[in-house]
């Protein structure tokens, strides 16, 4: 059996979401797999085996009129900005020049321009443009089997131009020429897609702000034969692993790597949505596209390329705007039918018009021409992708990384919410909440310290923390570790003293609820009772849940006062605490079977639950199998991004919903109209053109549109 490759090509040429349609189509009639392809971002990127060459791929797409650019070369394709002019805008201001005295003829008497030699003139080279632009693209997609848009705009502006050249040849008369239709259509579906690609533009703004966040050159610090320091300016792509380089204040970090020597304060709010300076000394970790914003170090880069965190942020993002969530199959079905079912409407509203209700040749073409030209399907087409762009976009910003655009959906459908207990709800960080003993608090404390400074686990390490500013140690000898029971030693009085878990002290208590105990010469001379810290945003995220109606769990694998202590503090009414990973899977599946279920958690024990809950939440503080096994990846380890994340979902779909409905509308009115002659081709054209950019402009709402 063959194995399947994932492959990505960057594609310049599409003019709208309608030729990344008929690319997607072209390429699964030839058999590959999950194939999805982004016109925002100019790329395709689809599964292929040995049956396929990747050549005879690059091939077929060519002969659809489009270019092909390598894997290696996709990654700024369609993101960088242009420092002037694209061809298209350049051709479109021509063809508007030319067209606005062919539409002054309707309004001024001026003899000039009722000249029809003059009017041939100014429209032979729009046409002409049209012809190219439009006609080529047309041509290609007829005959791949797969018709787009152009075909429709080709026929309508050819079919004026030559009816209005037969009456200028056999000279006719003004009624047989209408030189500012074809003129016209051309140029306001030019107008249209320029504002198509610059609205699109927009919606890509957060990927550019990531791929901006690379700096351009980097200060290379090398030894001269002399051994002194020399800096260097580079290529930041020039960059490789183990170089160092000297990052000072304001300056863009080069890429991932550690400090080694330095200190300084780094921005990295853009990355991680973390508002406030972080500290930067020898040995801590950077993140390339952060600002150094005070201080100065010297680096080592340990990632290049593909493998830093903010490539493979971008990689998040790029896949699941590539994703297509179930809504947008509708638009995809019905886009696909769309061109060959309005050239039969245009030939049906020809003949009929014609030949049955004894309309004139002309205004039987103009109507047919009008039905062809308003049917154009690119806002059916845009209507899912450019606000799946902005929302995911929009969550990026706010440092929430979604895996796909089908989650995006799903998440807005949320019913069930589990969390995890011990660092998802808690900090995972400990301090003393109270302390219980039989022997003066200060004699017990210096034990307790006397023991626990010689142990790495983290509670005895949260003790030494709390304790050493105020307590001095009681000194210990023989210490040693009891393996799952606690540390014992002797004082020099020759005094035995132990601390460790509940196994220790069962003898002497029932109370199995207690963090640490203290045995003295083998007798319980006290306890300590400590707290994982909660989350400062847990109380919000939970508030949130109760205030939208959402089904709210804990389930933990602490025992049960934990459990019920923290839910009660938290006011979740429903918890369950020793659950082992098993059970917490067959409960998010029993869940999941009555409704959309999240399940938020951090630990290697939750990444079960997190692949099998319908959407899966891990924060970055998370073991990497969770953040694998997640759908959203909280970046800020924020609870509070958990509400910022169902409130972008839930707008999203309404702005889908909004689109599509604007989409099917338009059409649904539109076309009718045309065909009994109530809109004229050029009114049409306008219309067209005006429908994309309404539904991009909804699309952009969402950047700044306040969330519930």
């Amino acid at each position: 059996m063959s194995e399947y490759k994932q492959l990505r090509l960057g594609i310049e040429g599409m003019t709208c979401n309608n030729c990344a349609l008929g690319v997607k189509r072209y390429l699964e009639k030839k058999g590959l797999q999950n194939v999805a392809v982004s016109f925002a971002n100019a790329e395709a990127s689809f599964e292929i085996n040995g049956v396929l060459a990747k050549e005879d791929v690059i091939n077929g797409i060519e002969k659809l009129g489009f270019s092909v650019v390598p894997d290696e070369e996709v990654s700024q394709l369609h993101l960088e900005e242009s420092l002037g002019w694209s061809s298209l805008e350049w051709k479109t201001l021509l063809c508007v020049l030319l067209t606005i005295p062919l539409i002054l003829v309707m309004f001024l008497s001026t003899p000039i321009l009722h000249n029809t030699t003059v009017q041939f003139l100014l429209c032979l080279p729009v046409f002409i443009i049209g012809l190219e632009h439009f006609g080529t693209s047309a041509i290609k997609s007829l005959r791949s089997g797969v018709p787009n848009m152009d075909v429709l705009i080709a026929i309508g502006s050819t079919a004026a131009f030559i009816y209005s050249f037969i009456g200028y040849s056999l000279v006719l008369g003004p009624k047989f020429v209408f030189w500012e239709t074809a003129a016209s259509i051309i140029t306001l579906v030019l107008l249209g897609n320029v504002m198509e690609h610059r609205a699109v533009r927009q919606t890509t703004s957060a990927l550019r702000a990531l791929y901006n966040l690379n700096p351009q050159k980097v200060k290379l610090v090398t030894i001269n034969p002399n051994g002194m320091e020399q800096i260097t300016e580079i290529n930041q792509k020039d960059i490789k692993v183990g170089q160092h380089f000297l990052v000072n204040t304001g300056d863009r970090i080069p890429t991932d790597g550690k400090v080694v020597w330095g200190e300084g304060s780094a921005n990295e709010a853009m990355m991680t949505g973390e508002s406030l300076l972080v500290d930067k000394a020898t040995e801590h970790q950077v993140i390339g596209g952060t600002t150094l914003e005070l201080g100065s170090i010297k680096m080592e880069a340990q990632k290049i390329g593909k493998d830093t965190a903010l490539s493979q942020i971008i990689e998040l993002v790029k896949k699941a705007q590539a994703d297509q969530p179930p809504i947008h199959k509708l638009a995809d079905r019905i886009s696909a039918i769309f061109v060959p079912l309005v050239l039969m409407i245009a030939a049906a509203t020809f003949i009929i018009s014609y030949y049955f209700a004894g309309i004139s040749l002309q205004t039987a073409l103009m109507n047919s021409i009008a039905v062809l030209v308003i049917s154009c399907p690119c806002a059916m087409g845009l209507a899912t992708p450019t606000a799946l762009m902005v929302g995911l976009g929009r969550a990026a910003r706010n440092g929430i990384l979604v895996k796909g655009g089908m989650t995006l959906e799903t998440l807005s459908k949320l019913k069930n919410i589990v969390f995890d207990k011990t660092g998802t709800l808690t900090t995972g960080t400990f301090h003393i909440n109270h302390i219980k003993s039989d022997i003066p608090e200060e004699d017990f404390k210096q034990i307790l310290l006397g023991l626990e400074k010689y142990s790495t686990h983290p509670l005895a390490t949260t003790i030494v923390d709390s304790l050493s500013a105020d307590t001095q140690p009681l000194p210990m000898a023989e210490v040693r570790e009891m393996k799952g029971l606690g540390i014992m030693g002797k004082d020099d009085d020759g005094n035995t003293y132990m601390a460790g878990s509940y196994n220790i002290a069962a003898e002497f208590t029932d109370e199995d609820k207690h963090a640490i105990y203290v045995l003295k010469n083998g007798g319980l001379v006290g306890w300590v009772d400590m707290e994982d810290k909660l989350r400062p945003d847990a109380v919000q995220c939970v508030e949130y849940m109760k205030d939208n109606n959402i089904r709210t769990l804990l389930i933990s694998g602490d025992n049960e006062d934990k459990t019920a202590y923290m839910a009660h503090k938290l006011g979740i009414p429903e918890y369950y605490s020793q659950k082992l990973p098993k059970e917490k899977l067959e409960m998010i599946d029993e869940l999941t079977n009555k409704g959309t279920t999240v399940m938020v958690g951090d630990g290697i024990n939750d990444a079960p639950a997190l692949a099998k809950a319908t959407v899966g939440i891990a924060l970055s503080s998370a073991s990497e199998v969770a953040i694998d096994s997640a759908d959203v990846i909280l970046l800020n380890a924020n609870l509070r991004s958990i509400n910022k994340a169902i409130g972008i979902s839930k707008h999203t779909v309404i702005t889908i919903k909004q689109n599509l409905f604007w989409a099917f509308f338009y059409n649904i009115l539109a076309i009718p109209l045309a065909a009994v002659g109530l809109l004229s081709p050029m009114i049409a054209a306008f219309t067209m053109a005006l429908s994309d950019v309404i539904v991009i402009g909804n699309s952009l709402r969402l950047k700044r549109k306040k969330l519930d």
